[in-house]
């Protein structure tokens, strides 16, 4: 059975790695060197052509990021590379929780030396190159830094829970984690804006002004209670901009950055915020929350029947990560998580697919709402300046929009919204 898993699992990863290769295959037969029609009076010749450089060297770039992640995978299952791992951790400790730490810890450090280089030559080379970078050295280090210690404090303090409430519950433990991690998502989306982002970045409150005046305006139309406008220094990082919601109940708030302020007017920004105001009084930030919840309930179920203790199937998936080495890996959580991680994937995946669609819905009417409360003229010339100040790629493949995007088109949604204005003429 061991062995069924272990094959099973590399079929898994070559299949992923060559419907990426694929979906990046068709993307790229939509490239072109000239001006297509549709992106006429959106994108001027040399932007254009800009925008086609940046999407062939940032694809060049994944293609071998990923390639290397890959044959890196391949070798660590082949030669039982975890199992080894595993090992060596058992030399130190037998405990459930400091074992499952030091795995992953070490996991987690190997990726993240393979993945600096590349991560060092994406934001000092190929987004200086196109002008978007405005991360110094300083910055670049102390966010890896804080990064870090919050991924050993949070995670590692979430993954200790999980664990000492395994071993204390048994095969009813899913229950339990599903409630916790419930809370635990619930809490991050409430505080996240309070607790996390001020280690990484400055937020201040929106002077009194036009700006603040059409926004609050504009709110109060809509019957949206809105005390909390932020101001985010994006720029510390890149020059592409953004705008959010987050939080719920009396800890919503919208954050703007800096960069986006400084690229578009006072319509235009409203518009953002009405497309954002939009999302929460059509109920996607509750329903986004309660279909992720439903999700790890589903995860977290599935994950039980394999990793029950002293079952063969558990044994077995532990044994399969062992590879072609014949290493006997003692069965454990952390190494039954990590099989059962490999082959969920192909679930995940689909259910990622579901995740995108109900995603591009949820777009289309958070537009449509900004198009009706507000100005859709507004809110398209806001979408184009942000889509080319970014030098978005405006004419993916569809295949690709399917697999990966949790947005539609700007083409997609300019057409959408073109509804109103020729309603309104």
């Amino acid at each position: 059975m061991a062995g069924v898993f272990f094959y099973i699992i590399l079929g898994i990863l070559l299949l992923d790695y060559l419907v990426e290769r694929i979906l990046d295959w068709l993307n790229s037969t939509y490239w072109s060197d000239r001006l297509p029609e549709e992106l006429e009076g959106i994108y001027d010749q040399e932007k254009y052509s800009r925008s086609q450089r940046y999407e062939r060297i940032k694809q060049k770039f994944s293609l071998i990021l990923s390639t290397l992640t890959f044959l890196i995978m391949l070798v660590m299952l082949m030669a039982g590379g975890f199992g080894w791992v595993d090992a060596g951790i058992r030399h130190f400790t037998n405990h459930p929780i400091p074992a499952a730490l030091l795995f992953f810890g070490i996991l987690g450090l190997g990726s993240s030396l393979l993945s600096m280089p590349f991560l060092v030559y994406h934001v000092f080379v190929i987004e200086e190159k196109f002008g978007f970078n405005r991360t110094t050295v300083k910055t670049f280090i102390l966010d890896h830094i804080k990064g870090l210690l919050l991924s050993i404090v949070l995670g590692g303090g979430l993954i200790s829970l999980i664990i000492f409430i395994y071993e204390s519950t048994g095969n009813w433990f899913w229950l339990i984690v599903w409630g916790v991690m419930t809370f635990f998502m619930i809490f991050i989306s409430m505080f996240y804006s309070n607790l996390i982002v001020p280690l990484f970045n400055k937020q201040t409150p929106l002077d009194p002004g036009p700006l603040r005046d059409a926004i609050e305006m504009f709110a109060t139309k809509v019957g949206f209670k809105l005390k909390n406008i932020y101001i985010i220094d994006g720029s510390k990082r890149s020059k592409k901009a953004n705008a959010y919601f987050t939080g719920l109940g009396m800890k919503k708030r919208i954050v703007l950055y800096d960069t986006l302020i400084q690229d578009h007017t006072v319509e235009e920004l409203v518009a953002i915020l009405a497309h954002e105001i939009g999302h929460y009084k059509k109920k996607h930030t509750l329903m986004g929350i309660l279909l992720s919840t439903l999700q790890t309930g589903i995860m977290l179920f599935i994950l039980s029947l394999f990793i029950r203790k002293d079952s063969a199937l558990a044994n077995s998936l532990c044994q399969a990560l062992s590879g072609l080495s014949g290493i006997a890996i003692k069965q454990s959580f952390h190494i039954g998580v990590l099989a059962f991680g490999l082959l969920y994937s192909p679930l995940s995946f689909f259910i990622g697919l579901v995740m995108n669609r109900i995603s591009r819905k949820h777009e289309y009417a958070a537009d449509r709402f900004a198009g009706l409360q507000y100005d859709p003229v507004a809110l398209m010339n806001a979408l184009k300046k942000l889509s080319v100040n970014n030098l978005s790629n405006l004419r993916p493949h569809p295949a690709y929009v399917f697999f990966y995007y949790s947005h539609p088109t700007l083409l997609q949604r300019l057409k959408a919204l073109e509804k109103f204005v020729t309603r309104n003429v």
